[in-house]
């Protein structure tokens, strides 16, 4: 790799063409991966696209006028220090937010590659194109909220923020719901049969561990491999599958760790799950919350459904361990 010194003008002026004609093309990906969700912001990221596209019809015709019309098959990714983009499919599905920073770090980069490349230049020209280029850089993220002024109307914002609430519901409280209702229904069974098949705390603590990690594992794959959230615009199945996961574990962790109580203890298998018994209350009673809150799920008929079908799960593991 060059080191950014060592790059001539020729260079430098074929590598920032380059980077204003990526650019372009990622700020398009945005708009394209917005377009169904966001239709304001995506039209923001389109204008934003024509700018870029302004930028490089400068500098190609600055590099014609001094180098004539053959580009060197020189990119930023071979030089020293030059920030390099990400990926464009990782950044497929995220939420708005995260687009707009992503955004407003590529202009941060472009400015500094400017600033640094004009204080390099030595041909008058050259010189001032590259710092007017770092100057409209560093004030894009001012045209890029004119832009956003623009385009989000009361009613465009109102319903992206809908829209917003729909991807977080989707992507985080989904699968995350998901788990926790799996992890703190399905181990009461394996957990409570072991509990009263032995009376013995740390035996029922190993049992409820093994089921609340391999519960978690098992939940976090299935939910990372069942939809790569291409079309459904649930985001990374591996961000869903690794959030179902951990609270599948958590669920089951929640009403195991109470039979970390010493055997030693004067009654210990009783405080142990008097003190379980109550956590499952709890969590039960929270999932409900949870599904009432952002499942639009009436509470009552929530708490039915999941104390219910608890309850149903806690005395088959009962009778079970104690056949």
């Amino acid at each position: 790799m060059k080191a950014f010194s060592e790059l001539t003008e020729r260079e430098i002026l074929a590598i920032a063409i380059a980077s204003e004609e990526e650019d372009a093309r990622i700020y398009i990906a945005f708009a394209e991966d917005l377009e169904e969700r966001y239709p304001a912001s995506a039209r923001t990221f389109r204008d934003m696209a024509e700018v870029e596209k302004s930028h490089r019809e400068m500098l190609l015709a600055q590099y014609q006028k001094r180098f004539g019309a053959e580009l060197p098959p020189i990119r930023r990714e071979d030089v020293k220090g030059v920030l390099k983009r990400r990926p464009i499919w990782l950044t497929r599905n995220l939420p708005l937010e995260r687009i707009r920073d992503e955004a407003e770090i590529m202009e941060h980069q472009a400015a500094l590659y400017y600033q640094r490349a004009a204080a390099q230049a030595t041909d008058v020209g050259t010189r001032k194109l590259l710092g007017d280029l770092a100057l409209a850089e560093q004030g894009h993220e001012k045209v890029a909220g004119k832009l956003e002024q623009a385009n989000l109307t009361p009613d465009a914002r109102a319903e992206e923020d809908r829209t917003r609430h729909r991807m977080f519901v989707l992507q985080y409280v989904q699968p995350g719901l998901a788990g926790l209702m799996d992890g703190s229904v399905s181990t009461l069974a394996p957990l409570f049969a072991a509990a009263f098949a032995t009376h013995h705390n740390w035996e029922t603590f190993l049992v409820g561990l093994a089921a609340s990690i391999g519960a978690g594992i098992s939940m976090g794959f299935a939910e990372a491999l069942s939809d790569d959230g291409s079309l459904t615009g649930r985001g990374s199945p591996w961000l869903r599958g690794g959030i179902c996961g951990l609270m599948t574990t958590v669920g089951g962790l929640g009403h195991t760790l109470p039979y970390l109580v010493p055997d030693t203890w004067p009654n210990s298998f009783w405080v142990a799950t008097g003190i379980a018994g109550a956590v499952v209350f709890f969590e039960l009673w929270a999932i409900a919350y949870v599904r009432a809150r952002f499942m639009d799920t009436p509470f009552l008929q929530a708490v039915f459904q999941i104390v219910l079908g608890g309850v149903i799960v806690l005395f088959a593991g009962i009778l079970i361990g104690g056949a």
